[in-house]
């Protein structure tokens, strides 16, 4: 063997090194990164404030309620691993907590006048000081990737990403800077970024995000990183979906959906027509979802809807065609700002609805509705609306119109 051939079998057993240890340190400083981006910030809280978890199986990290104290079941960051209570700490699902609320409340329910809309009586449940507005990663509720590119690249070098369809919502961010803000990417965001993040959400009405899902995310997570080229961590596909399950449950517990049924007696029914000029002169608006809806103007969102009593949609042209025997007011009480205040409205629309059409008010099983189950529904509202904040879901914040979206 010549002292050239040694010398290049040296090098490149220095050039292997080298590398194995350039990756090593970058993994090291991605990590890094992450929990830099992401730290908890619980020290910025109130004095008081507590968050607790359980741990569960060993490895699985779950968010407790414990009884008598309010809870972020999903705090401001992402937790630390590590953080837990004693095993004997007693657990109180957020639907025990929803039905303790509206125990509470029926002691010292509020009055109520009919009368008039002006006297909706606000929630009187302080508000969560963490309302994230999704404009940023929300690892709470969502699976962060970060990526750390060797160079600055554009929007444009992750298009496969941002043009992936996974069956969960999938967001990428960018920031030029680890202490700039971060930016919702799109193919034409201009500008280059020394940092990316890749965001999936765990959970919406369509269920829990599964390991599988979560295993095509880190995937495609990785393809990007290859293509930039950038080093990355995949995530723990068994965790996040552990995670995924128990933000599904909580969410489950709180989807609550109010219906008021305004209904004709016997073979009666109500004209399209007739229906239509009511809901429109009343302010609702017809939708291309197939229900009037009652718009906020200042916000432009839907704060309750009319639903046709039988299956098929409403339609313009429907509408001129056929009669039904009633309709449906429809509250959907966490993608709601105020809860409470909107139940209110949706009350007084649908009795006066009700009087002019000469129809009755009645639940799901035909039964009427006086003034007490009206006033018990009401608890039940406000009851969820204050479960929500307990967990750190404000009603009606985009937090919530991801959860309780899909």
């Amino acid at each position: 063997m010549t002292s050239l051939q040694l010398g290049l079998i040296v090098a490149g057993v220095a050039l292997v090194i080298g590398v194995v240890i350039y990756n090593w340190l970058q993994e090291r400083r991605v990590r890094r990164r992450i929990k830099e981006a992401f730290r908890d910030t619980g020290s910025d809280r109130a004095a008081g404030d507590s968050r607790a978890s359980v741990v569960r199986g060993g490895a699985r990290v779950e968010p407790t309620l414990p009884r008598g104290e309010t809870v972020n079941a999903l705090p401001e960051n992402q937790a630390p691993e590590s953080e837990a209570i004693a095993d004997d700490a007693p657990y109180e699902p957020p639907l025990d907590i929803q039905t303790r609320i509206a125990s509470d409340l029926s002691s010292d329910a509020d009055d109520t006048d009919d009368t008039d809309a002006s006297e909706a009586v606000a929630v009187d449940v302080k508000p969560s000081a963490i309302d994230r507005n999704l404009r940023d990663p929300d690892p709470d509720i969502e699976c962060v990737v970060m990526l750390q590119p060797v160079r600055p690249v554009s929007a444009g070098a992750i298009a496969s990403g941002m043009h992936a369809r996974l069956g969960k919502p999938l967001r990428w961010f960018g920031r030029r800077s680890p202490e700039a803000p971060w930016q919702l990417l799109k193919s034409d965001t201009a500008g280059e970024f020394t940092e990316i993040v890749g965001c999936l959400l765990l959970a919406d009405r369509g269920g829990a995000a599964s390991p599988q899902l979560i295993d095509a995310f880190a995937r495609l997570a990785g393809n990007v990183a290859s293509s930039v080229p950038a080093a990355f961590v995949p995530p723990d596909a068994e965790r996040e979906a552990a995670r995924a399950e128990t933000l599904d449950r909580i969410c489950a517990d709180l989807d609550v959906q109010i219906g008021l049924t305004v209904l004709k007696a016997g073979p009666a029914t109500i004209t399209g027509t007739r229906l239509r000029g009511v809901a429109e002169a009343a302010g609702f608006r017809l939708s291309d979802s197939g229900r009037f809806d009652w718009v906020q103007d200042d916000t432009g969102a839907v704060l309750f809807s009319i639903a046709n009593y039988r299956p098929e949609p409403f339609t313009a042209e429907a509408l001129r065609a056929f009669s039904t025997p009633g309709a449906v007011f429809l509250l959907d009480v966490p993608r709601v700002e105020d809860p409470v205040r909107a139940f209110d409205q949706m009350k007084l629309a649908a009795k006066r609805m009700a009087q002019t059409l000469d129809a009755a008010l009645v639940d799901d099983n035909r039964r009427p509705l006086d003034d007490a189950a009206l006033a018990a529904i009401r608890d039940q509202v406000k009851a969820t609306a204050a479960a929500l904040r307990q967990v750190n879901i404000e009603p009606g914040s985009p937090r919530a119109l991801a959860l309780f979206g899909g």
